[in-house]
């Protein structure tokens, strides 16, 4: 109670019962806490200080239990990372821990066999995609079989060379060397969606077959008219007409020729030729037969009604020949591309074609082979590759670029290009050059692939150091023994090309 203001203790006890007297005692709070205070402070001294030494016994006596514990942690942590070979067995005389320990290495076997089993169906996979585009062109089968291995010749001799500028070029692991496989395997996945007659095409008026025996059909008329004319003459006249038709008949024989040369592709078209060409096709034949009949549902919406019969030129350029796109071209900005677009999907045109200047493809045709990369973008973006795999789109998809920012479809340069990916540049062409199943091309020796590829260093395509260690390290040699002809490995000596 307080009394004047003060806290104190209060004990009141009758003095006897018979009576009303009281003992009492009044004792300031303070007085009667100061000893309890003592006694907590001193008990919790005591207690502090035999908890301390009670500690190295408890870390002791503890130790065996939460040592192999904090091992199976970090054991199970190098799983989630699936560093598996960093994974060890933790031993321990407490039967539950020992088992645990067991229960963690029998889980990193089934999961490394899982994932090595996977990994195994996901390359075969990968290899079947490049397989399925080998054997739907029989021009360019075993491309994408051959790339990988030039590719990983090329690479093994980059991480041994001593060249300036490879010399520190290494993979940190074998999953990094994995990665570049896999993406020499996938480099041309693309092409699965290109149509085949585009890839196979071989000369300049071929679609599904070659157009120029059409052409070839119509010298046929020509040649039937002439002789006719000739006959008709014959009987309504005594003169001798052979010197004027056999003439006609070698002129028809010598521009068909012409023609046909053209459309083969092999030279490279002047302007003269072109100019002939253009002369040649103004010439005209008689059509007695309606061209609407026998067409496809597709290619009546193309075709122009004509009255029959018509006089046509020999070679044109018709509406019908024009294939429109059937959608608009998607938009690929997000990943990069820079790629021209021409207007329409095809054009047949028969003059258009014959034209071209070198090779068989127009430029429709030619974006839709260069399209095959767009292709593989679009495809290699949409699977969720694990982050060991996670270059595979890139190093796939940059073996058509060059070092002064020409390629596509992205139009790179020397400064964006990674080894690996210069790597693949080279592997791709070589492969190219020396294959001899190509339908525009005979196949080409060893020598004159070389000496194409020298150039293509010169002009800035591919890169120096890479081209020098093709040769330096032997790999066209091994390349070229396994798998080209044995007349075209015509070149043993290499040094003129580095000393350039």
């Amino acid at each position: 109670m307080t009394i004047n203001g003060v806290e104190k203790y209060l004990y009141i006890s009758k003095l006897r019962e018979s009576n009303s007297r009281y003992f009492a005692v009044v004792v300031p709070q303070s007085y009667i806490m100061a000893g309890v205070h003592e006694a907590i402070f001193y008990s919790i001294g005591a207690s502090l200080l035999v908890l301390l030494l009670l500690l190295p016994f408890a870390w002791l006596f503890a130790a065996p239990i939460s040592k192999p514990i904090n091992q199976l942690r970090e054991q199970v942590q190098w799983i989630k990372l699936r560093q598996y070979s960093k994974v060890n067995r933790v031993h321990s005389r407490i039967e539950e821990i020992h088992q645990l320990g067991l229960s963690v290495i029998r889980g990193r076997n089934a999961l490394q066999n899982f994932e090595e089993q996977q990994n195994q169906f996901f390359e075969s996979m990968i290899q079947l995609v490049a397989r399925a585009i080998d054997e739907k062109s029989a021009y360019t089968a075993g491309h994408c079989n051959r790339v990988p291995e030039i590719a990983l010749m090329l690479a093994e001799a980059a991480e041994k060379s001593q060249c300036d500028k490879l010399k520190d070029f290494q993979f940190n692991n074998d999953e990094e060397r994995r990665e570049f496989r896999v993406a020499a395997w996938l480099h041309d996945c693309g092409k699965i969606a290109t149509p085949e007659y585009v890839v196979d095409k071989g000369s300049k008026l071929e679609t599904n077959y070659n157009r120029i025996h059409e052409v070839r059909m119509r010298f046929e008329v020509l040649w039937r008219d002439a002789q006719i004319q000739y006959l008709l003459s014959k009987l309504d006249s005594e003169v001798d007409l052979d010197n004027d038709l056999r003439p006609q008949l070698d002129k028809l024989r010598e521009e068909f020729a012409f023609i046909a040369n053209a459309n083969i592709g092999g030279e490279f078209m002047s302007d003269q030729d072109i100019e002939r060409l253009k002369q040649l096709a103004e010439q005209e034949w008689v059509r007695y037969f309606d061209c609407g009949l026998g067409l496809s549902p597709l290619e009546e919406t193309r075709y122009h009604p004509q009255p029959t019969p018509a006089v046509e030129k020999l070679l044109a350029d018709r509406p019908d020949h024009i294939v429109a796109r059937d959608q608009p071209f998607a938009d690929v900005t997000q990943f990069g591309i820079n790629m021209t677009v021409p207007t329409h999907l095809y054009n047949h045109g028969e003059i258009y074609n014959l034209s071209v200047r070198r090779g068989t493809l127009s430029e429709e045709e030619r974006f839709k082979i260069n399209e095959h990369m767009i292709s593989g973008i679009k495809m290699l973006e949409s699977i969720p590759f694990p982050p060991e795999l996670e270059r595979v789109p890139r190093y796939a998809t940059t073996h058509h670029e060059t070092l002064i920012g020409t390629g596509y479809p992205r139009g790179l340069s020397r400064e964006d290009l990674s080894i690996p990916e210069r790597i693949l540049v080279v592997a791709d062409i070589f492969e190219a050059l020396t294959a001899s199943d190509r339908p525009y091309k005979k196949a080409k020796p060893l020598s004159e692939a070389i000496d194409i590829l020298s150039k293509m260093v010169e002009n800035g395509h591919i890169d120096k150091d890479i081209f020098e260690l093709l040769l330096t390290s032997g790999v066209y040699q091994r390349y070229a023994k396994a798998y080209l002809p044995e007349r075209l490995i015509d070149i043993e000596n290499v040094d003129r090309y580095l000393k350039r």
